[in-house]
């Protein structure tokens, strides 16, 4: 029936139409007049799925003049019954109810009027049995077809729901591949341009010291180029292995790279040891390293730059400060994507940063929040 609707509404007309001229034909030969009736409900039929009110009170009416000429039904109460299912099967139930009501009553009230004593029980019964069953199974298909279209419309709400929760985890992922490689490349390339510079000024009065700093920016190219395949590497193979991020541990060797750049720094480590979780660590490590890129950038190295993570009850507190290129103005730092980087690392630990100006000095204080009982 799903597969081929027009079939089955050709052989549900068909299935009325067929019996009742043949019964014509060879029980009631002198009302032949009641032919035309017949065609008439059984084309009506064809149209029940697009106007099944309009076709039940055609057939309705064609019913009462049915009755009128032979005095009889003939088989009219199936064609009655079949446009009961189309209306209660494709309308809500008020309307279905309305139109079997409306339809019944009225073909009662006929077959009452026309038909003999002996016939009235027998049509009427076989009226109000067809009836009902096809109003029984119309309102069951029309429940089973909206059961259908709600877990269909429940399916297309998941399938819409996964694919955005697919976006989401897409936009995340390559805002923290952007984090990453921000991280990366502006402490890399801030670094090997002040040991460029360096090694450029000291080529001639001190050989030794322009060699060393060249083989400190070649030390520096490597490891950036080790953190990039890190970060990118999953991209391409997802079972790569490569050298774990870093953290904590290594703030000391992340400071002695800037020294060696030429910006003094003094790094204070105090409370317990930082939390065990590696993307705490690693939120540690990439904002104390974004302050310093910035402090190297802008800062005016009159004095050092000073760096202090403390692990608090329930948090990690970093402070970085670096002086300001005029001391004592109140001349701001170019935020850009390193100032929102930093910010997106600490809303992960429901945290905050603050950055600007504080007297002679440019200060960032980023607090990171972290459960005790986590640690």
């Amino acid at each position: 029936m799903w597969q081929h609707p027009v079939a089955m509404d050709w052989i549900i007309a068909l299935l009325f139409g067929l019996p009742a001229l043949v019964g014509t034909v060879i029980s009631r030969p002198q009302h032949l007049q009641f032919i035309p009736v017949v065609v008439a409900a059984t084309a009506a039929l064809l149209a029940r799925r697009r106007a099944p009110l309009i076709v039940l009170a055609s057939v309705t009416g064609l019913a009462l003049v049915a009755v009128a000429l032979a005095e009889t039904g003939n088989g009219f109460d199936l064609a009655i019954a079949c446009a009961v299912y189309a209306v209660s099967a494709n309308r809500p139930a008020r309307a279905a109810w309305t139109g079997v009501l409306v339809a019944t009553a009225v073909m009662s009230a006929a077959i009452l009027l026309r038909s003999g004593v002996v016939n009235t029980t027998e049509e009427l019964s076989s009226l109000f049995f067809l009836v009902l069953v096809a109003l029984a199974i119309g309102m069951n298909t029309r429940s089973r077809r909206a059961h259908v279209a709600q877990l269909v419309e429940r399916a297309n709400a998941l399938a819409r729901e996964t694919e955005q929760r697919a976006q989401l985890a897409t936009a995340e992922e390559r805002a923290r591949i952007a984090r990453e490689m921000h991280d990366v490349v502006a402490h890399s390339l801030s670094v090997m341009i002040a040991l460029a510079d360096g090694a450029g000024a000291a080529i001639d009065r001190s050989p030794a010291s322009a060699r060393a700093a060249v083989d400190q920016v070649a030390d520096t190219g490597r490891a950036a180029l080790a953190d990039m395949r890190r970060v990118l590497g999953v991209l391409s193979d997802g079972d790569a292995t490569f050298s774990p991020p870093p953290g904590g541990m290594d703030l000391d060797r992340l400071v002695q790279s800037y020294r060696a750049a030429g910006l003094p720094v003094t790094l204070t480590v105090s409370g317990a040891s930082l939390p065990g979780d590696v993307g705490l660590q690693l939120s540690v490590y990439r904002i104390v390293q974004e302050s310093l890129t910035n402090a190297l950038r802008h800062s005016s190295r009159s004095g050092p730059a000073t760096v202090e993570v403390a692990r608090e009850p329930g948090g990690v507190r970093i402070v970085v400060a670096s002086p300001l290129a005029v001391p004592g103005s109140r001349q701001t730092r170019p935020g850009g994507r390193g100032i929102i980087g930093m910010r997106e690392r600490a809303a992960i630990y429901g945290g905050s940063v603050d950055a600007g100006p504080s007297a002679a000095s440019w200060r960032v204080r980023a607090d990171l929040h972290w459960d005790e009982e986590n640690a």
